[in-house]
């Protein structure tokens, strides 16, 4: 089998069609086997979801198990999980320039601590984990099929790419997330074949094989084009990029917080877990626990608590500052959208047309990317109103600055040429340069 390949390469080369054709045929097959992976573990993953969460509400009083669940989650990682603590900052530093394995071990690590945090009530989502099983499944792969460094580096955008585009049931956003989160500002075609492949593979292997289906969300009326109804999604948009900025930041201050207070993980969960039981009691509710879906739901159909994103917003980053697994995606959509059925009532909007704004809006601010999100819109809520959509993602993504969820992801291009950053600097590096000397830095 060796042997034919290497002839093959051998007699395309230099060939132009041949090339293109070896080259097509090699990243469909690769990114189809990464997207029956990721799809197959998304599948399972949130028919698992759907299982633990029906338990918890079922059952009230599993919310005080929450502090042991935590410990439980954090021993596991302390004892077996090595390098997959470091989570989907793991993945963006070995696509960049890394040779070490992404561990198989992370996916069942953080499936099993996605379920238990949801089981017992944390604030967290599903992203995270979709992807980081679908890159550590790739990576295995790779391993398994001895591909090249460069074509390692492709095929964990394409564990990213299907994780997300099969957890989400969003194949296009997918593709271009995966293609788009590594590097703020740069995008590289050189993985948009294999990105495609694994997104659409994935979420087929998902929805049609195995018959797990997502929820969808109606929007059926947006403004028409209007001077004042611009400035007025303008301002909202600012306020969701500010939204982007407060929840990344506040989640990674929480997160130096409590490693400086609190050494042993374990006992970090532990307090985390009885912080979020003291919120529930604050906050006199039990609905910004879990993924958030019904506030989500609200948002578009009835309405919800004006300062439900704040309360959200709380929740999830105690949930994930303090050692808790699972993504931050699902409860950012919730952010967004119930911010956006809020400023609706103040703005005179309409709040299933704001609301689906926020959804992608914040995440965007989160991210850092601007395309998926614009595009997600699009495959979530239809195109009636993409304008809108491409203008809340792009004014977030701007203002929620150097700032995001991933604090590995890199500064491609600066966000302003006032805010210059030297090569190579990703988030977390950019908040160690003074801005006063940066200029300075880069003469």
């Amino acid at each position: 089998m060796k042997k034919t390949y290497d002839r093959w390469i051998q007699l395309a080369a230099g060939r132009s069609q041949l090339a293109l054709l070896s080259t097509f045929v090699k990243w469909v097959i690769l990114g189809g086997l990464v997207g029956l992976l990721s799809g197959s573990a998304s599948a399972l993953f949130l028919s698992s979801l759907d299982a633990v969460t029906r338990i918890r509400l079922e059952h009230a009083w599993l919310l005080f198990l929450l502090p042991l669940g935590g410990a439980v989650v954090s021993g596991l990682y302390m004892h077996y999980g090595k390098s997959s603590a470091k989570g989907n900052n793991l993945i963006l530093e070995q696509i960049r320039q890394g040779t070490e394995a992404i561990p198989l071990r992370m996916a069942p690590l953080v499936l099993a601590g996605t379920l238990i945090t949801h089981l017992f009530g944390g604030s967290a989502g599903r992203e995270g984990t979709a992807v980081q099983m679908g890159s550590s499944l790739a990576d295995a792969l790779g391993r398994w099929l001895r591909i090249t460094p460069a074509d390692r580096t492709i095929l964990l955008m394409c564990g990213i790419s299907g994780g997300f585009g099969s957890i989400f049931g969003t194949p296009l956003a997918g593709t271009v997330f995966g293609l788009e989160v590594i590097a703020i500002g740069l995008l590289s075609h050189k993985a948009l074949l294999p990105c495609f492949a694994a997104s659409f593979t994935g979420d087929l292997v998902t929805t049609r094989l195995w018959g797990v289906h997502h929820i969808h969300y109606k929007v059926d009326l947006y403004p028409a084009m209007d001077g004042l109804v611009l400035l007025k999604v303008i301002a909202a948009s600012i306020l969701f990029g500010l939204a982007s900025l407060l929840f990344s930041e506040l989640t990674h201050y929480l997160k130096r917080s409590f490693t400086a207070l609190i050494a042993n993980p374990m006992l970090k969960s532990f307090t985390g877990g009885l912080i979020i039981i003291a919120l529930v009691y604050i906050a006199g509710s039990r609905d910004y626990l879990g993924l958030g879906i019904p506030l989500i739901s609200d948002s578009f159909e009835s309405g919800v608590h004006p300062f439900a994103f704040l309360w959200k917003l709380i929740f999830t980053a105690f949930t994930l500052g303090t050692g808790f697994q699972g993504g931050e995606v699902t409860p950012l959509f919730a952010i967004g959208a119930t911010m956006g059925n809020s400023l609706a009532g103040l703005l005179h909007l309409y709040g299933p047309f704001l609301a689906s704004l926020g959804f992608i809006a914040v995440f965007c601010g989160a991210v850092n990317t601007p395309l998926a999100c614009f595009i997600m819109g699009i495959e979530l809520f239809g195109s009636g109103g993409a304008v809108y959509m491409f203008i809340a993602c792009v004014i977030s993504y701007l203002f929620s600055g150097h700032s995001g969820i991933y604090s590995s992801q890199l500064i491609g291009i600066s966000k302003s040429a006032l805010l210059p950053v030297p090569e190579g600097t990703t988030l977390a590096d950019s908040k160690l340069i003074n801005p006063r000397s940066r200029g300075q830095d880069l003469k």
